[in-house]
Order: C-alpha cells, then sequence, then structure tokens
C-alpha cells in the first residue's frame, strides 16, 4: 500500500477496497515466490550439509520493484504454472493408471501360464518358433514405450514425413530434406502451371462466350434471316437449274463478242514496253512543266511579252546601279582620310 495515500484509503471506501484487494494479492505472490525460491535453493544445495541447507532455505527472494505491472505479470505467471502443475499431475495419474493395468495384465498372464504349467504337470511345453514379424513387432513396442513424449511425437513426425514423401527406404535427414526441397519446387512450378491454366481457361471462356453471341446473332439476326421467296424450298433448286442450262449460251455469247469486237492478245512484254514509254512521256511532260513554269505570269501576246520584258530588264539595270551607287558611298564613308601636313621652312 506504499503507492496509496493514507488520507485516500480513509475517505474512499472504493480505494480502500482496492488497496485491501492489492496487499492480499502481494500477499499471495510473497508466499508463492517463498516456496518457489525455497524448493530451488534446496535443489540447489543438494547434498550439503544440514545446517547450511536451512540456512540457505530459509533465506527469502531478492527484492524487486512492487507496481501493479510487476504485481499483474506474477499473477498471470502464478496462473500458468498452476495450470501446468495440474496437467502435470493429470498426466501423472494416468500414466500411474496405465502402468497399473499394464503391470495387472502381466501379473494375470503370468499366474494363468502359471495354473497351466502346474495342470500339465512334468510334460514338457514344445518350443514355439520365433516369428520375425512379431518380434520385429515386439521391438518396436518396447522402443515406443521407451520413448518420451516428446520422442513418439518426433517418430511420429518422422514415420509420417517419410512416408509422405515415399521415402521409407532412406528417411535419414539429409535425404528427407532433399526430397523436400524437391517437393517445394515442384509444389511452386506446379502452382505456376495452375496460374497459367486459369489464365487460358478464362481466355477460352471469354472466346467459347464470343462465339456463342455470335452464333446466336446468326441465328437470330434479322439480316441473316432467309427472305420469303429464297425461303422457299421448291423454288431455290429450280432457279438452280435453270442458271446451270443457261451456262453454255452464255459462254457462246461471250465467245462471239470477243470475235466481233477483235480483243487484242497482248503480252507481258508488250505490256512494259507500253509502260516503258509512258513513263518517259511522264518524265518529258515534268521537264515541259518546268520550262513552262518559268514563263509564268507573262501576257499570251508576243509583242505584250517583248515589251514587258524590256520592262523587267529597265529595273534589273537600275536596281544594279543603284547597288553599284551604294557600296561605292559605302566605300568611300568608311575609308579613313589623308590629312597632308606642310613642311615648316
Amino acid at each position: 500500500m506504499s503507492h496509496l495515500a493514507p488520507q485516500a484509503a480513509i475517505f474512499s471506501p472504493s480505494i480502500a477496497r482496492a488497496a485491501a484487494s492489492t496487499a492480499k494479492d502481494w500477499a499471495y505472490v510473497d508466499s508463492w515466490l517463498r516456496r518457489q525460491w525455497t524448493h530451488l535453493r534446496q535443489e540447489q544445495q543438494d547434498g550439503v550439509s544440514s545446517s547450511k541447507a536451512a540456512a540457505s532455505s530459509s533465506a527469502s527472494p531478492p527484492s524487486f520493484e512492487r507496481n501493479p505491472e510487476t504485481l499483474e505479470a506474477l499473477l498471470s505467471l502464478i496462473a500458468a504454472n498452476e495450470e501446468a502443475d495440474e496437467e502435470r499431475d493429470r498426466l501423472a495419474r494416468l500414466e500411474s493408471a496405465a502402468l497399473d493395468e499394464v503391470r495387472a495384465a502381466e501379473q494375470e498372464k503370468e499366474s494363468r501360464r502359471r495354473r497351466q504349467g502346474s495342470s500339465n504337470g512334468s510334460t514338457v511345453e514344445p518350443v514355439t518358433p520365433i516369428h520375425g514379424d512379431l518380434l520385429a513387432e515386439d521391438l518396436l513396442q518396447a522402443l515406443d514405450a521407451g520413448l518420451s513424449k516428446d520422442g513418439q511425437t518426433a517418430l511420429d513426425a518422422l514415420a509420417d514425413v517419410s512416408l509422405s514423401l515415399d521415402a521409407a527406404a532412406d528417411p535419414s535427414p539429409s535425404n528427407l530434406c532433399r526430397l523436400f526441397v524437391d517437393l517445394q519446387g515442384a509444389a511452386h512450378e506446379t502452382s505456376h502451371l495452375l496460374h497459367r491454366v486459369g489464365l487460358l481457361q478464362a481466355y477460352l471462356d471469354d472466346e467459347s462466350a464470343r462465339l456463342r453471341a455470335f452464333l446466336e446473332d446468326l441465328r437470330q439476326g434479322p439480316q441473316y434471316q432467309l427472305s420469303p421467296a429464297s425461303a422457299d424450298s421448291d423454288a431455290l433448286p429450280h432457279a438452280v437449274e435453270d442458271m446451270a442450262a443457261r451456262l453454255p449460251e452464255l459462254r457462246r455469247y461471250v465467245e462471239a463478242l470477243e470475235k466481233n469486237v477483235g480483243i487484242p492478245a497482248l503480252t507481258v512484254e508488250e505490256v512494259r514496253l507500253d509502260e516503258e514509254a509512258y513513263l518517259d512521256l511522264l518524265a518529258k511532260k515534268k521537264d515541259l512543266d518546268a520550262q513552262v513554269k518559268a514563263f509564268a505570269g507573262l501576257p499570251p501576246d508576243v509583242e505584250a511579252a517583248r515589251v514587258e520584258l524590256e520592262n523587267l530588264r529597265t529595273q534589273l539595270r537600275e536596281a544594279t546601279e543603284r547597288r553599284d551607287a551604294n557600296f561605292e558611298m559605302l566605300v568611300e564613308r568608311e575609308s579613313p582620310v589623308k590629312v597632308r601636313t606642310s613642311r615648316r621652312i
């Protein structure tokens, strides 16, 4: 109660009850710690003189900080320890009961064997041959009985893994690890294959749905439905027969038309030569178009064109003269002026 104010415990009943409960819990924790500490010290001092053992057993546990968090942790530890003790006691009782049953069965078997021996008198029992499977089973049972709980669990796990990996012939840890790694790799590859198969299945489902929709459109679409005239099953064969009967007449008509019109029989070489001649004419046309384009803008009359040409030449000469004059003026302005100095006599 060192963490509570004394006046608060007096004036607040709820705080007083909490303080009393906390003090009770601390008393229970201290008692449990003393028991555990005494038992631990007795185990450590086993084989020492009785006086030293008594002195060591009376020693109290080391001091520690007392706060609500420590109290909660110690109470949880005590509860877990008590639960483990109860579980261990139950297992011990079950093992003791099972051992008693086994001993009773062995005693009954031994007594029955003795009674049979006494009833037979001096008759000698025949020697029973030892069967290999029974001997192996007895050995396995003896080994299983001699193992601890953890050993039995480990042996069962090893047997299950060996059977699962089909490694009963060589259940060594290295072989099991190798088989397990191979199995993990195969499982990884299988997962990838399943993912790919899933994608392919989804694609096939989409395509099949699209094809079903297209087939339904072909069946129900109005643009694909037969007209009433063509839907008649009797009229269609008659139309086919009529067209087949008219084919020879149409062939003769085409042949007569070819003879009357006189379609020339062209060859590939003639077509190639005509194409080359056409390309040459096309190139010449482009050259002539370029030459004519130079005279664009001139009047169509020859005299008027000559007058226009002379005017353009006059403008060219005037522009040339202005250029030369401007150039000479620029040169004179930028040239340095030489000043002559007279000699003194």
